[in-house]
């Protein structure tokens, strides 16, 4: 079936969790293609049903690979990523990646800032502000959970705008050309809510995204961009001179 060429010191589970990444990085197995079942993993490297059920487990909770109760282990497709350092419109993205993107719009409406929003958006408690919630998807999976507020002077019609069309990202760039951002970004674990909204596990770990941008030296939006971790990565590049 494959060859055993971990290394012999490592534990049983990781040498199995080793064997599974080589496969798929040799391109033996690709995205979505069938694992063996624990039975045949069990006889092929003569290990307890209990080790390879741990490495399993673990992949999947890596984002390796993903299980399906009664069906069995197949390989995760890649995970989506963005550049750590730039700000793009997620539609491109995932349009660059061959994907299908969709949004569903969770609410758009003016509110009062309250004292924290008000302060990062450096205007204020009680001044108006316009909220936005979308959820963006990738091939009809919830990739992003978008919690926006923007300063309605720079954006007067972002009230009347169909987000389901164009992205708040790509309607701000229009009515307020990006001049610089701002990321700060840490691990956290979804709310009840935010779990039901991205189809997640309240025990997956999430990458969330704290943005703010501005346009003309004037500070126009913040957002909170949620993503489930399995599904989502950051990358970037750095030279040294």
């Amino acid at each position: 079936m494959y060859e055993r060429r971990t290394a012999a010191t490592a534990p049983a589970y990781q040498r199995v969790k080793d064997l599974v990444v080589r496969q798929i990085a040799d391109g033996h197995w690709r995205a979505d293609d069938a694992l063996p079942s624990e039975s045949q993993f069990v006889e092929a490297l003569g290990l307890s049903r209990m080790t390879v059920n741990r490495a399993l487990r673990e992949l999947a909770t890596e984002g390796v690979i993903r299980r399906v109760m009664g069906v069995g282990s197949f390989v995760a497709p890649a995970k989506a990523s963005s550049a750590l350092l730039e700000v793009h419109n997620i539609a491109e993205e995932v349009g660059r990646r061959g994907h299908r993107y969709e949004a569903r719009v969770l609410s758009v409406r003016e509110e009062r800032a309250d004292e924290k929003t008000g302060a990062h958006l450096g205007l204020g408690e009680g001044r108006p502000v316009f909220h936005s919630r979308v959820v963006h998807y990738e091939d009809g999976v919830a990739l992003q959970l978008e919690d926006r507020y923007v300063n309605p002077a720079f954006a007067p019609g972002y009230l009347e705008q169909d987000f389901t069309r164009q992205t708040p990202f790509a309607f701000l760039s229009k009515v307020a050309p990006l001049g610089k951002g701002e990321h700060i970004v840490e691990a956290v674990l979804a709310s009840p809510e935010e779990c039901a909204i991205l189809g997640i596990a309240p025990s997956e770990p999430c990458l969330l995204i704290h943005r703010r941008t501005w346009s003309r030296d004037a500070l126009v939006s913040i957002a909170r961009l949620l993503h489930p971790g399995s599904r989502y990565r950051l990358e970037g590049a750095f030279a040294t001179h």
